[in-house]
């Protein structure tokens, strides 16, 4: 896993094996990343990235000079390697809490920009996300949400819906409040 580009570009993220994760391929991270580059101002972003599993998208964001960058996950091990990754990286704008996300969600306490969230792709209850991002006082006005997903799932219908985008197996669905 590396950092694509930004003040890290090239670095090497070497996560544990032993991490519960699905780590989003550079080819679609580096996809989404050149359609964000069209839509947002990087650098003035308060990102939340949810699942963040090892971190990557959070370091991509970082690197890139996002002003803020929370990552959220349930798994220790992978909260601990973020915030290891990130003391590494003298990102004190970028802080990894441990929570699960639903409960995360339900607390209107911060506003973000942008929103990420890499979910598993059999997780129950991923259809539920883009209402509880955009319903919640969590998500600026005019702010993205970004779900990542299989093809097993379809939001085209959904308030807010953007539009979608596939790469490989990788899904995007991208959301806006307000629209």
């Amino acid at each position: 896993m590396r950092i694509i580009t930004g003040k890290f570009r090239g670095r090497q993220i070497h996560p544990p094996i032993n991490l519960p994760v699905r780590p989003t391929t550079d080819f679609a991270k580096e996809s989404l990343f050149n359609i964000l580059n069209n839509l947002v101002d990087i650098e003035s972003l308060h990102v939340l990235d949810l699942f963040a599993g090892t971190g990557s998208i959070s370091y991509e964001f970082f690197s890139r000079g996002s002003e803020m960058v929370t990552a959220i996950d349930i798994d220790t091990r992978c909260v601990a390697f973020i915030n290891k990754t990130a003391l590494s990286m003298n990102a004190e704008n970028l802080e990894a809490i441990r929570e699960d996300v639903f409960q995360f969600l339900k607390q209107p306490f911060g506003e973000y920009d942008l929103i990420y969230a890499d979910p598993p792709y059999d997780m129950e209850g991923i259809d539920s996300l883009p209402e509880l991002v955009l319903r919640n006082r969590i998500l600026k006005r005019d702010g993205y949400f970004i779900l990542e997903h299989s093809r097993d799932h379809e939001f085209s219908e959904y308030s807010g819906f953007d539009q979608h985008r596939k790469y490989g197996n990788v899904n995007f669905s991208f959301f806006r409040k307000g629209a």
